[in-house]
């Protein structure tokens, strides 16, 4: 299978979802799931069968790195 940006998460039959265990009880949230040849998914958990960010796990580590040192903080607010 070809993964890219984009693609309907429901596309992605056998792989394992994973919300981060910092959610909110409401489920705000995303998922992301290890995908073949190095490569990250992440969806909307309130639209499971929606659209998926695809990319490889070092883009992945740079933008959680970036994240979490507070990064986007003037796009955010």
């Amino acid at each position: 299978m070809e993964f890219f940006n984009g693609m309907q998460a429901s596309a992605l039959e056998s792989v394992a979802w994973i919300k981060s265990s910092h959610s909110n009880a409401t489920g705000n949230c995303v998922e992301m799931a290890v995908l073949p040849g190095d490569r990250i998914a992440v969806r909307d958990s309130w639209d499971p069968q929606g659209p998926a960010l695809v990319c490889t796990r070092d883009e992945f580590a740079g933008f959680v790195a970036c994240a979490g040192a507070g990064g986007f903080g003037s796009v955010i607010g």
